[in-house]
């Protein structure tokens, strides 16, 4: 069992598997670990009942939003057929910390970070490939990842894909000044109509849009609200307040490096070609990055297989809204789809 002690608030650790009778389950994994990736300990977490199954990397959003107890919580099955490596990038919950060098904080920089990653997962377990899941802001490092190392993927998952960020801005600006003005809310009209539409001048600015956005229904269509996420979260053994603590500054940190990068970035030009098999799964009602953007996007995307895969009763966060469902795809549809390729 790995534990990690922080301040007076007590441990945190996560469960090794067990069977009946209380034993270790041979060959299993369950470790929380600080590993230097660019030369930055970052935290990263190992868990797998058999550390031979295939290894899945998840790439959490924000930048700088760690989803590591939640994917834990909703979607703890996965770790009965893959092993999950929770990944806390750089900036991002246990892995922030105020002397990150502020240069550091680059797409190029993250996706260095994640080539490490890979090769240090391939190497302990001994794929020669890897499955990516990026989810948001992690579908970024995905993308960027998969079309340049194909020969370590063996298959990407894009979860409320990004495809054309300056557009999908405009767009939930657009769906939120409607909203405002459908249910007669002039205290967020006249805001939105000062703040005007992107690109926004600050953080704060992009920050209260997207609150509004998720206040009027464009993030989380099914009845889960980011309160609700952030009890779950400390409600785990992985996570508590400090977490909760660490995962505002760090996504605040992330946001403030990174907004001038991604706010212009339009992946739709750079990559449409890919020599991986590719999956999007979207949330129907997804207003802060729209899914009918991300839906254009693969349509544009040229790889030796690709799936498109709806959640009909979700917004921005399927895996934390129709958990069953999404865990069911994972194992059944995209598990078989990246042992034998495009062939089955």
């Amino acid at each position: 069992m790995a534990f990690v002690c922080m301040m007076t608030i007590g441990c945190v650790y996560t469960a090794p598997f067990t069977d009946a009778e209380c034993r270790t389950v041979p060959h299993s994994i369950a470790t929380m670990e600080r590993i230097a990736l660019g030369g930055l300990p970052q935290s990263i977490w190992f868990r797998g009942v058999s550390d031979s199954n295939p290894a899945l990397i998840l790439l959490h959003g924000g930048p700088g939003a760690s989803e590591a107890p939640l994917f834990r919580h909703f979607n703890a099955a996965l770790e009965q057929q893959y092993v999950v490596v929770y990944w806390e990038q750089r900036g991002a919950g246990r892995s922030f910390s105020s002397d990150i060098p502020q240069e550091s904080m680059t797409v190029e920089r993250f996706v260095r970070d994640l080539d490490e990653l890979v090769d240090l997962v391939r190497k302990r377990f001994g794929h020669k490939k890897v499955v990516l899941l990026g989810h948001s802001w992690g579908t970024v490092l995905g993308t960027f990842y998969a079309a340049r190392y194909p020969e370590k993927v063996a298959l990407y998952v894009g979860v409320a894909q990004i495809a054309n960020m300056p557009l999908g801005r405009r767009l939930a600006y657009d769906f939120t000044f409607s909203e405002a003005l459908k249910r007669r809310n002039s205290e967020v009209r006249n805001a939105l109509q000062q703040i005007g539409p992107p690109p926004y001048a600050s953080v704060d600015e992009l920050l209260a849009v997207d609150e509004w956005t998720q206040r009027f229904g464009g993030v989380n269509y099914a009845r889960i609200s980011t309160g609700t996420l952030i009890r779950t979260a400390l409600g785990t053994d992985e996570a508590n307040l400090i977490d909760l603590i660490k995962f505002g500054q760090g996504n605040r940190f992330s946001l403030t490096h990174l907004e001038g990068e991604l706010s212009r970035l339009d992946l739709t030009e750079r990559y449409r070609s890919f020599a991986v098999p590719i999956v999007f799964l979207l949330g129907r009602y997804d207003r802060h990055i729209p899914s009918e953007l991300a839906e254009q996007y693969f349509n544009m995307i040229e790889a030796p297989c690709k799936r498109l895969l709806w959640f009909d009763q979700s917004g921005h966060n399927p895996p934390f809204e129709e958990p069953e469902r999404f865990t069911a795809i994972m194992i059944k549809d995209v598990l078989p789809l990246a042992a034998d390729g495009c062939a089955q």
